[in-house]
């Protein structure tokens, strides 16, 4: 997703710590809970993209179940931060201090110590500045990202005393009632003086309800010293919402839609039903750009001024070019010329180029072929390995017979060809400039430029042949018939 950005902070975080060991039981999947993907995206790559612009000088992920597929993503996704494996879960506290250990004492790199959850996909860039904006401001050792909920069940509470200053954070598994109705919650996002956050992490134990060092009694440790601590509310509580199970899954996803759809509408696209339209992030659109209800645009699909997407079209890394018409569709891997037509019912396979003013019509199947300028495959065809040039029209019910069951084969089809109908392509085959072929043909031979092609049988009509053979039917009987009134008509007048 194109847009502004962000300015860096002014003095860029030392380090950013992601905690993402967690197994995610709630997820019930065999897939780690961070790398469940939204727009494109795996929840982790959400956050690393909301870091990238802060410019720290060391990114730890920390990484625990399923390590090795998270190990790889990472690297795949944002190959300057290190992972570091937490092999045992005993805490945030303790995941932080492990990552610390990855970072050196000794390097000129200055500034706060920030640390994330894997798990929190609509965290923006925004609101890690605001972070760190306030935590430079405020002096203080450690900062807190909060937010306020109508519904706080399964956050830890922000607790203040009666001047507002934050006192400490409580779990809900081991808050009072009084405790419990705070609305006011702990994101899991922190910025941390960082001598002050290593020497008390060695301080933490395993005296509550999990038997876990957590990483909030920090709070509780830096009050009691007289440090500073403060906290900053979020802009919209949407930006701190963590991801646990299947359903909040779906929540983040639908938030994370809105997100993108109004980034998209305020650049100039037109945006029919927002609530049915997905496109992920890393989607590319120009103004003028209509996108029809039950439209998804996948990976690094581009469109291009002007055109119209949907309905019910889905668009995999394929590129749209200006004012091409989309209509019930499934791309993958295409590219679509300017003032294209595509649809409805097609099926466009990776490979497949359609040239300007171009169409690929109703119940058209396409694969890595080449559609030249201002040429129809108009419907009921497929249309596979082919290379097709300017002006010609193929007609429905063609059939590029590419493959003999081992190997591929190529068809080329000249400019301003025009193939009739039901006609079967053998490959390899050429069919020359300005060439015709009879409908209804198999061609296995290369046609000349301006030649018919015939190949099929002559016809032969066997007649009386459904009264010998299927006499007593409905069939029979209308022929019997017809045939009765053709002798009526046939006989000399009396």
């Amino acid at each position: 997703m194109t847009a502004v950005r962000p300015a860096s902070p002014a003095v860029p975080p030392r380090a950013v710590v992601i905690l993402a060991a967690g197994e995610g039981t709630r997820m019930k999947s065999s897939t780690p809970k961070v790398l469940h993907e939204i727009a494109g995206r795996s929840l982790l790559g959400h956050v690393l993209a909301a870091v990238e612009p802060l410019a720290a000088a060391h990114v730890v992920v920390v990484v625990g179940h399923g390590r090795e597929q998270v190990v790889d993503h990472v690297a795949a996704v944002a190959p300057a931060a290190v992972c570091v494996v937490q092999e045992e879960q005993l805490g945030t506290g303790h995941a932080v201090r492990i990552a610390l250990e990855s970072v050196p004492t000794d390097d000129a790199a200055t500034g706060p110590v920030v640390v994330l959850a894997g798990d929190t996909p609509l965290v923006t860039t925004a609101a890690l500045l605001g972070l760190l904006t306030t935590h430079g401001e405020s002096h203080a050792a450690a900062t807190i990202l909060s937010a306020r909920l109508d519904d706080p069940a399964g956050y830890g509470r922000i607790v203040r005393d009666d001047d507002g200053v934050v006192t400490g954070i409580v779990e809900q598994k081991d808050a009072s009632d009084a405790e419990l109705a705070i609305r006011e919650i702990n994101s899991g996002m922190y910025a941390f003086d960082e001598s002050a956050l290593r020497r008390l992490l060695s301080e933490l134990t395993t005296d509550n309800a999990q038997g876990e060092e957590y990483l909030t009694d920090i709070v509780t440790h830096m009050r009691a010293e007289g440090l500073g601590v403060s906290a900053v509310p979020s802009a919209s509580a949407d930006e701190i919402l963590g991801v646990n199970d299947r359903v909040q899954l779906a929540q983040a996803r639908a938030l994370i839609r809105d997100r993108v759809a109004r980034h998209w509408m305020t650049e100039g696209v037109t945006i029919i039903d927002p609530l049915t339209t997905w496109i992920d992030v890393d989607v590319e659109l120009e103004r003028d750009v209509v996108l029809a209800p039950s439209t998804a645009l996948i990976g690094h699909t581009r469109v291009n001024e002007g055109a119209h997407i949907g309905p019910d079209t889905t668009l995999i890394d394929t590129h749209v070019d200006s004012g091409a018409e989309v209509i019930r569709t499934h791309a993958q891997g295409a590219r679509i010329g300017a003032n294209a037509s595509v649809g409805p019912f097609t099926y466009l396979r990776p490979g497949t180029v359609l040239g300007p003013n171009s169409k690929a019509g109703a119940y058209v199947e396409m694969k890595n072929s080449t559609i030249g300028a201002g040429s129809k495959v108009p419907h009921l065809s497929y249309v596979g390995d082919t290379t097709v040039g300017e002006g010609s029209n193929i007609g429905a019910a063609t059939v590029t017979v590419n493959y003999d069951g081992v190997n591929k084969y190529e068809t080329i089809i000249g400019d301003q060809v025009r193939v009739g109908s039901d006609t079967m392509l053998v490959a390899p085959v050429v069919i020359g400039d300005g060439a015709y072929t009879a409908a209804g043909s198999v061609i296995t031979e290369d046609v000349p430029p301006g030649a018919m092609a015939v190949g099929r049988a002559r016809q032969r009509n066997v007649e009386g042949w459904v009264a010998r053979k299927r006499p007593n039917t409905k069939a029979a009987e209308a022929a019997s018939a017809a045939l009765g009134q053709e002798r009526e008509h046939s006989s000399p007048d009396e």
